[in-house]
């Protein structure tokens, strides 16, 4: 068992972004350059996002908190596409995402994590 901060950080962050990403460039039109730069990365982070390359490894353990990850990563990209944010708002979309994963069930969250 990892302690929670360990999972978000290895599982839920990179599968966040990555539904970002992907909604960024696939439903907001968004160059992979231009979702880059509001998610602070590279262009070719975000080109392994979109085409399932990087980030989908440990993603069954996610159970019933993936349609949430999911709606998250909707939410933020609508913000982030409209606006002149960057990723200082996908960071805090990240936090509001563990608290609120946490906060309901903590212990059926994610398999195999502590709280």
């Amino acid at each position: 068992m990892s302690a929670r901060c360990e999972t978000v950080g290895k599982y839920v962050i990179p599968l966040f972004r990555s539904l970002l990403a992907k909604e960024l460039v696939n439903t907001h039109h968004l160059t992979q350059k231009e979702a880059a730069k509001k998610l602070g990365t590279t262009q070719a982070a975000i080109s392994q996002y979109v085409n399932s390359k990087r980030a989908v490894k440990g993603i069954k353990q996610f159970g019933d908190a993936l349609p949430r990850i999911q709606a998250m990563a909707v939410l933020s990209a609508a913000v982030l596409a409209k606006s002149e944010a960057g990723q200082g708002e996908a960071t805090l979309d990240i936090c509001r995402l563990c608290t609120s994963l946490f906060n309901e069930n903590p212990a059926k969250t994610l398999k195999g994590c502590k709280t």
